[in-house]
C-alpha cells in the first residue's frame, strides 16, 4: 500500500492533521493502533475545556483562531462540539487580574469580579479571591470531535485504518515504510502524533541522531478524575480552573461520560509519572482523590463530597508545555500537550499541514530548540 501522507495516531491532533492534509488536495492515510478517539489515549470521551485565558497573549489568540476551526467543523459535521458553559478562574496563583489584562489586550468578553461579587453569583462555588468570568468558554465533546474530523477527512479521500500499531518505521528511497502487525504503507512524508506513545515510537524512527538528541524530554502521566454529584440538578455549571499555593485544579460539567449529573473535578498535572503511555495501569491514586474530597467540602458546597464514577486519563507534556512541531527529513512529530491541547486542535491540524507540507512554518515557539531554551531559560 502507498500514500503520499502518513499520519501515525487518531487523536486531536492527528485527526486535525489528517482533515487539514486531505483538504488541501493531499493524498492521506490516517492509521490508529486501536480506533480513533480511543479509550486509553488523551483524545476520548465528552469532556474537556474550552477556555481563553492564558497569562501569555499568545496562547489566547490562538485559541481564537482556533475557535473559528471549531465553528467550521460544526458546521461541516452539522454537530455541536462545544456546550457554552462559561468558565471562572480564580486564585492567588491563577492571578485573575492578570488574565483579564490579556483578554483585554486580545479582544475576548470578559468581567473581572469581586470575591463577593462572584460569590454572590455563583453561589455552588466558595471564592476568596478575585474571579476572572468569560461568558465564552464551553467544554468540548473530544471523542465527537475527533470523529467529526475524521470524516471530514475521509469526505476528502483520506483513508483510516484502525487496529493498525506502527512497529517499525524504516527510511526507503522514496520515503519510508511503516510496519504493522502484518502489513506495511510505504510514504512519501509521516507526520507523527502519537500522544504518550511517541516517546516509545520515537526509537523506531529513523531521524538523525543531532535531530533526535535536540528533542525535550517528554513527560507522560497517568492523571485521576472525578465525578461529583450536584446537590441542586438544576443549577448552572461553569468550567473553572482553581490555583492558590495549596492545590491547582481544574472543573467541568461531565457531560456524557458522567451520565450529565456531576462535575468533572481533577488536580491539575498530579498524576504518577510514566516513560510511556503503555504504562498505564487504571489505578486511581487514594492519596490524590482524598485531596479532591478535601477540596470539594471546602470550595464546592454545590456538590456532594463523594465521587460517584472516577477515571484515570493521560497527559503528555513538554517541559515548557508548549506544543512540539517540528520536521526533520519528512517526518513531522507533533506532541499537542495534554491538559490544554484540546482547544487548539483544528489550529494544531493547520500547524501540523503547514509543517508537513514545507508550506509555512509552524509558530518558532513550537520547535525543538525553543522548547529546549524555555525549558532552561
Amino acid at each position: 500500500m502507498n500514500s503520499q501522507y502518513v499520519v501515525v495516531g487518531a487523536g486531536l491532533a492527528g485527526a486535525a492533521t489528517a482533515w487539514s492534509l486531505s483538504r488541501r488536495g493531499h493524498e492521506v492515510t490516517l492509521v490508529e493502533r486501536t480506533r480513533p478517539a480511543a479509550h486509553d489515549g488523551s483524545s476520548h470521551g465528552s469532556a474537556r475545556i474550552f477556555r481563553y485565558p492564558y497569562p501569555d497573549a499568545f496562547y489566547t489568540e490562538l485559541v481564537v483562531r482556533a475557535k473559528a476551526g471549531f465553528d467550521e467543523l460544526e458546521k461541516v459535521s452539522g454537530r455541536q462540539l462545544i456546550t457554552p458553559t462559561g468558565s471562572l478562574d480564580l486564585g492567588g496563583v491563577r492571578d485573575p487580574r492578570r488574565l483579564a489584562a490579556v483578554m483585554e489586550q486580545v479582544g475576548v468578553e470578559h468581567e473581572l469580579l469581586s470575591a463577593v461579587e462572584a460569590q454572590e453569583r455563583f453561589p455552588h462555588i466558595a471564592t476568596d479571591t478575585e474571579v476572572l468570568w468569560h461568558p465564552g468558554a464551553g467544554v468540548i465533546d473530544a471523542e465527537a470531535t475527533v470523529n467529526a474530523m475524521v470524516d471530514a477527512a475521509v469526505s476528502h479521500g483520506a483513508q483510516v485504518l484502525s487496529d493498525w500499531p506502527v512497529h517499525r518505521v524504516d527510511a526507503t528511497g522514496r520515503g519510508y515504510r511503516l510496519h504493522s502487525d502484518d502489513a506495511h504503507i510505504d510514504a512519501e512524508r509521516i507526520v507523527v502524533a502519537a500522544g504518550g506513545w511517541l516517546p516509545t515510537l520515537l526509537e523506531q524512527l529513523p531521524v538523525s541522531d543531532g535531530f533526535r538528541a535536540g528533542l525535550p524530554r517528554f513527560e507522560v502521566s497517568q492523571e485521576n478524575a472525578y465525578h461529583f454529584p450536584y446537590r441542586d440538578q438544576s443549577g448552572l455549571w461553569p468550567t473553572f480552573i482553581h490555583k492558590d499555593e495549596s492545590i491547582q485544579t481544574y472543573s467541568l460539567p461531565g457531560g456524557r461520560d458522567a451520565e450529565f449529573r456531576g462535575q468533572k473535578l481533577a488536580e491539575y498535572n498530579a498524576g504518577r509519572k510514566m516513560a510511556s503511555a503503555a504504562d498505564q495501569d487504571g489505578q486511581i491514586d487514594a492519596g490524590n482523590r482524598q485531596r479532591i474530597v478535601e477540596y470539594v467540602k471546602r470550595y464546592l458546597p454545590g456538590l456532594v463530597p463523594e465521587p460517584y464514577a472516577e477515571t484515570t486519563c493521560l497527559f503528555t507534556n513538554t517541559p515548557s508545555e508548549d506544543f512540539l512541531i517540528d520536521t526533520t527529513d519528512g517526518i513531522t512529530l507533533v506532541s499537542a500537550c495534554s491538559g490544554h491541547g484540546a482547544k487548539f486542535a483544528p489550529l494544531i491540524g493547520e500547524f501540523a499541514a503547514d509543517a508537513a507540507t514545507g508550506t509555512a512554518r509552524a509558530p518558532e515557539r513550537f520547535t525543538a530548540h525553543a522548547i529546549r531554551a524555555a525549558s532552561h531559560a
